[in-house]
């Protein structure tokens, strides 16, 4: 009876899962191995190889690897000292963390955008200050900041919650054993928390891959990441058969990328003596 309640109330999930993902993937496979003809070509599929989509790959992957490296140097300290902190009240310090998400995208990287520009507020205190103004809008350096800025969240909500779930128990274990503050750093809290930074890395990493607007707005359009060169392909150029190929590939490299992020993780796990 159980079991039947239960299929019954998946069904509106089944229904949605196949209408808005199984279906659109399966259209966006069909025009990836078809030309304007409708007739079976691999040619959308090895345009990757073209020198600019795999220049743009290259781009994206570096951008989105710096940026996820970043959000994981910011979070992990944080969620350590938030775990060591006298502070009772951490979930208003978690709160602060995630107020950002509350606004709107566009939003908060427009206000990058005011931050970081020619004549925005950085420059603007850089010349009362009688120092050179900086060039920092329309360079990789920008739309890593928006990434990273943007994504942050998503990194140090993980790691939080898998530093604030080792047991206190086994810290003072290894306390009593000899270890040192940075043995119970290196050896006990970041192998206990790989999990929550597997999960971190997957939830920047691939969001940054795909990424695209964050390089219209902060890169001024000089910079194509592969996301900005699919979305000029459906908006543009009109060709859907080879934005579908390109959307394929990086679909498929995207999975790869988190297979191998995700066995990193069960490795590292598994080599600290830690259950999986």
């Amino acid at each position: 009876m159980n079991r039947n309640r239960a299929r019954l109330l998946s069904i509106p999930y089944v229904i949605w899962v196949i209408g808005f993902t199984v279906i659109p993937i399966i259209f966006i496979i069909g025009r990836a191995v078809t030309d304007e003809n409708g007739s079976l070509t691999a040619a959308n599929l090895l345009a990757i190889f073209d020198p600019i989509h795999r220049k743009a790959l290259y781009l994206s992957l570096a951008l989105a690897f710096i940026s996820t490296l970043i959000c994981i140097l910011l979070a992990f300290p944080v969620a350590v000292i938030l775990r060591g902190s006298r502070f009772r009240k951490k979930s208003i310090i978690l709160f602060v963390l995630i107020l950002p998400m509350w606004m709107n995208f566009i939003l908060r990287i427009l206000a990058i955008q005011m931050l970081i520009s020619n004549n925005g507020l950085i420059n603007h205190v850089l010349e009362m200050a009688s120092l050179p103004a900086l060039r920092l809008i329309n360079t990789p350096g920008a739309i890593v900041l928006g990434m990273v800025y943007d994504y942050l969240p998503y990194m140090m909500l993980p790691v939080l919650n898998s530093v604030l779930a080792i047991p206190e128990d086994v810290i003072e274990a290894a306390k009593d054993l000899g270890a040192n503050r940075k043995e119970v750093l290196s050896r006990i809290i970041l192998p206990l928390s790989l999990s929550g930074i597997g999960s971190g890395i997957t939830m920047v990493f691939v969001p940054s891959m795909t990424e695209f607007v964050i390089a219209n707005i902060l890169g001024g359009g000089k910079l194509q990441l592969l996301g900005n060169v699919i979305e000029q392909e459906f908006t543009t150029s009109m060709n859907w058969n080879l934005g579908s190929g390109l959307s394929v590939t990086l679909m498929v490299f995207v999975l790869i990328t988190s297979i191998i992020f995700g066995r990193s993780n069960e490795s590292g796990t598994r080599a600290a003596g830690l259950p999986i």
